[in-house]
Order: C-alpha cells, then structure tokens, then sequence
C-alpha cells in the first residue's frame, strides 16, 4: 500500500523548470516563426499591391494616350474629309467650266448631227408655278418651236441622278400642259463619269447620254426612238 501512494506521487509531480523553460522558449520560437511569415506575406501583398497600383497607372497612362492619339486622328481625318471636299469641289467647279466653254456652245450642233435642231440654248432655266406647286431647275434646255430638250450635267452620274431627270421631265409635261405648251420634249445626261451600267440604264430609259471625248464630247442616242414627254 505504501508502493502505490509512492507511484501516485510520481506521476503527479510538478514539472521541472527546465522542462517549462524549454517549453516557453519553443512556444516563443514558433510565435517568432509565425510573425516573422505574417510579415514576410504582409510584405508581398503590399508589392503586390503597389505593383498592382503601378500597372494601373499604366494603363490609365496608356488610355489617356489611346484617347488623346484618336482624338488627334479624328481631327487629322476631319481635316483631310475637308480637303477631299474642298478639291471635289474645286474639280466640280472646273467642270462646270468645261460645260460651259466646251459643251455648251457645241450642243446644238452635235445635236443637229442626230437630226435634232435647237437654235436657242438657254443654261439654269428655273421653272416655277407656285399654284399648282411646281418647282424645278434645267441645266441647259434647247429648244425650238416644235421640240425641246432637258440636259442634266453631273460631274459623276448615278441612277439615282438618272431617276431624278425622269421626274424632272415628267414635271416639265406637266408645266408645259398647264401653260399651253404643246412641245415635245427629250432628256439627255451628261457626266464626266458615267459607268457602264449607268449608262445603260440611261438609254433604256430613252435618254441620251452625253460624254467627254478627248478634247470634244459625243452624244449617244438611246436604241430606236428617243422617249418623249
């Protein structure tokens, strides 16, 4: 009986110093431990963050470099629509001209040669009744007492110009028919441009097409008769 208490206060000794001091200094080394890796992670999320901050630096930098580049290209595009403009202008202008001092005088007489004689040629005749609300301008209208012809002059041709010179004459049958005019009438158009499918649609609508040939022009008439108005 006495063994057994003897063995009971063995194992409920208090533990030596040592073995709490070695306890402390381990606990103290992992604390360290862990410190020391909070700080090294604290370390590299802030890098992280900074570098994060630099990038996005960058590219608010490069944006405003993307937006300043397509303003300046903007206005350079701008700038050369105007001048594309300014030129096409220039180059209408020119042509009108052309008409004007190649064309215009010569028309009659290329027209005499298609069986067709105009003595009078007048350019921006401007018709207008304002009771019946008919409003519309001709280039250059030749004419004579039985007959008369409509040219509408584009530096470039187009169906749609085409289209309009149909209407065109269709108000000019009507402008005629309320103010006693009995005359026929043809169209013609005339373009330093003209394509071939344009061209073709040209003539079938019964116009004739007029064009630069070298230093003069020609006129081509549409298959079979000229359509009339």
């Amino acid at each position: 009986m006495g063994t057994t208490q003897t063995a009971r206060r063995k194992k409920t000794q208090t533990p030596s110093f040592e073995t709490v001091w070695a306890a402390l200094q381990e606990t103290d080394r992992l604390i360290t431990k862990n410190a020391r890796e909070a700080a090294q992670r604290q370390k590299e999320y802030d890098r992280q963050i900074k570098e994060a901050a630099k990038q996005q630096k960058e590219t608010d930098r490069q944006m405003k470099e993307a937006a300043k580049q397509q303003k300046e290209t903007a206005k350079e595009y701008d700038r050369q629509i105007k001048d594309i403009n300014k030129r096409f202008g220039d180059f209408t202008n020119r042509f009108g001209e052309v008409v004007e001092h190649m064309i215009a005088p010569n028309l009659c007489d290329k027209f005499i040669e298609l069986g067709h004689d105009f003595p009078r040629s007048s350019d921006n005749m401007r018709f207008k009744d304002r009771i019946n609300d008919i409003y519309f301008e001709v280039d250059y209208f030749l004419e004579n007492y039985k007959k008369a012809i409509l040219v509408e002059v584009k530096t470039k041709l187009f169906i749609g110009d085409v289209k309009d010179h149909i209407k065109r004459l269709e108000k000019m049958r009507r402008y005629a028919d309320l103010h006693d005019d009995n005359r026929t009438f043809f169209g013609a158009v005339a373009g330093v441009v003209i394509s071939p499918h344009v061209k073709e649609y040209a003539l079938k609508q019964g116009l004739f097409i007029v064009e630069p040939a070298g230093e003069t022009f020609n006129i081509t008439p549409p298959e079979g008769e000229p359509r009339e108005w």
